[in-house]
């Protein structure tokens, strides 16, 4: 039994692998781009106790669209119809511009699946985890400061999935200053 739930979340990790292979993160140490759907699938399994298989192949996943050349018809056909479906709910579409992607994320996070709302709350705790641990090169302390704002707005769409990630959110969102702007600016 723990086979046959183990091989699919493996060749998840490998396929995120190879496809973000000779991709950094921002940060100063340029840490390779994997350790980061690999943080959001671990924030997923060990903080929110999620063991749904496609949730969490779904984290793997969840920037192989968006940042590399996989297609929806890819992941389809090697991982099935739900992790593409939880995979095409948290990608940007990239051909809009940056500004109106952002602002669709705010206003599409209420009427995401639930599974799509874990893997975007896992991935925005672990971003702005990120971002309190450094900030990635050329980013401006305003820069910063916004990017926890916004966060904040898609957060506020997403709540009632987590408690878990959502504890772990407000206590980051809290400590900027931000939860209350972001409460005001929703409400």
């Amino acid at each position: 039994m723990e086979d046959d739930i183990l091989s699919p979340v493996i060749e998840c990790v490998n396929f995120a692998a190879i496809k973000h292979k000779n991709q950094r993160r921002k940060d100063p140490d340029a840490t390779p781009y994997i350790n980061h759907p690999i943080g959001v699938a671990r924030i997923l399994t060990k903080e929110a106790c999620i063991t749904d298989v496609a949730v969490i192949q779904a984290a793997f996943l969840h920037d192989t669209v968006e940042d590399t050349d996989t297609t929806f018809e890819e992941i389809e056909a090697a991982f099935g119809t739900e992790v593409k479906s939880i995979v095409a709910e948290v990608t940007d579409d990239k051909s809009l511009p940056k500004m109106e992607r952002k602002r669709l994320q705010i206003e599409n996070a209420p009427k995401k699946s639930m599974k799509a709302k874990l893997v975007k709350l896992a991935d925005k705790l672990y971003n702005l985890r990120d971002l309190e641990r450094s900030t990635p090169k050329g980013w401006t302390r305003e820069r910063v400061d916004d990017y926890f704002l916004w966060a904040g707005r898609v957060v506020d769409g997403l709540r009632g999935t987590n408690k878990q990630l959502e504890d772990e959110l407000d206590k980051l969102l809290t400590k900027r200053g931000v939860l209350k702007d972001s409460c005001i600016e929703s409400a």
